[in-house]
């Protein structure tokens, strides 16, 4: 396990963590726009708590590495479709915000596999 795996990962971590007390928290600059996007209020826990399992299991995947890489995908599969919620809410401008949540997992799931 390389030092760039564990850091990439916790940062990966952290990323999603504090995505998801974000919206736990309502923080106004994440629910505003979601309520733009259409996302319905009623997804928005659930929505939090699937970045909380992955940032968890991230986390995990270092004691665990198949743990680790199931959380990977699905944070990559999560922050994915939130690249299409954007797009398809016609605000590309704000596509950027997903991506810079999405690099750190991805590049966790490239070092672990690479290593």
């Amino acid at each position: 396990m390389s030092t760039a795996y564990v850091i990439v990962t916790i940062v990966g971590a952290f990323m999603a963590a504090f995505s998801a007390a974000s919206i736990f928290f309502r923080a106004k600059w994440v629910v505003r726009p979601l309520a733009d996007y259409g996302v319905p209020h009623g997804w928005w826990n659930r929505l939090g708590a699937a970045k909380v399992a992955g940032a968890f299991g991230l986390i995990a995947g270092l004691w665990v590495p198949a743990i680790g890489v199931a959380a990977g995908i699905g944070l990559v599969l999560y922050f994915t479709g939130a690249v299409l919620t954007v797009l398809r809410a016609h605000w590309p401008s704000h596509v950027v915000f997903p991506l810079m949540y999405l690099a750190p997992v991805t590049a966790s799931l490239v070092l672990g596999f690479a290593a």
